[in-house]
């Protein structure tokens, strides 16, 4: 399908890093403008802190797989001498 006409799959995937982290900016750029309601300015700030949440535990979870695959390629060949 096209961009205008999502499928119902791209409607129910969970938003990517890039993504999220756009949002983000977006939240910190209206925030920042001073130009928001308070009601509005603490709907931003709340959607804002989610936003941070996820993107932190998808960091995480990056980083566990960086670390698990390093692991792994470490017991491959010659290992490491220890310190």
């Amino acid at each position: 399908m096209t961009a205008e006409n999502p499928t119902p799959e791209d409607q129910t995937t969970e938003p990517t890093f890039e993504r999220m982290l756009d949002d983000l900016e977006s939240v910190v750029e209206a925030l920042e403008s001073g130009e928001l309601e308070l009601a509005d300015s603490l709907e931003k700030f709340r959607h804002g802190i989610e936003l941070s949440k996820r993107c932190r535990a998808m960091l995480d979870e990056a980083q566990q797989t960086v670390e698990q695959l390093s692991d792994e390629g470490q017991g491959e060949g010659e290992a490491e001498p220890e310190e």
